[in-house]
């Protein structure tokens, strides 16, 4: 008898388990193209700019050690957004995103980090939010607007007039490669579903 069944024909599952279950499901898909929301537990700091080159080195170390490709990527000073291609036989963004996150919280100086019990309980250093957003992307149009989407995110939130202003993304090696030209001036009534 599957679980399913035996669930449903004895009632179903234990209120008590199901408070504590996660109410949402992940798609893994074996060489996926994936966009990802990561943000700070501490919306106000702005570690990811602050302590960028430490977030570069993070970076760099997470590719070598589970590679991927970076489509694109804009970092934030309490967020970033990344897309990301998984090698054709691999479907494992979770550690990748985990090993990420671990990385720069290392790097940090000792006072960025705010760690709480439940943080200590769970073996974090209280600096990310334990979740992420992420997506698969599933056409060329999906694709096309997650990419505006993420260039265009430093203007929607204020830091910069344009989109070329902002430093800390892809956007000017996507120039240079000819996918945008260096004046595009974003999409602002874009909205994508999980937006930070």
């Amino acid at each position: 008898m599957s679980h399913y069944i035996y669930l449903m024909q004895n009632g179903g599952i234990n209120p008590t388990l199901r408070r504590n279950m996660p109410n949402y499901r992940r798609d893994f898909t074996t060489g996926g193209l994936y966009f990802f929301t990561v943000v700070l537990k501490d919306r106000s700091q702005d570690y990811l700019i602050k302590y960028i080159n430490e977030f570069r080195q993070a970076y760099k170390i997470t590719q070598e050690r589970y590679p991927f490709e970076t489509v694109a990527i804009c970092v934030l000073p309490d967020h970033f957004h990344l897309l990301m291609q998984l090698p054709e036989n691999d479907s494992n963004y979770s550690v990748r995103i985990g090993f990420l996150k671990s990385q720069f919280s290392k790097l940090l100086p000792l006072q960025c980090r705010k760690v709480s019990e439940s943080d200590q309980k769970q073996g974090d250093a209280g600096i990310w939010l334990r979740r992420f957003w992420e997506h698969l992307i599933r056409n060329d149009e999906d694709l096309a607007n997650h990419w505006d989407y993420i260039y265009y995110n430093p203007v929607k939130h204020g830091y910069v007039q344009y989109v070329k202003e902002w430093q800390f993304s892809s956007f000017h090696r996507d120039v240079d490669k000819g996918i945008y030209p260096k004046d595009w001036s974003g999409c602002p009534d874009l909205i994508i579903k999980g937006e930070m």
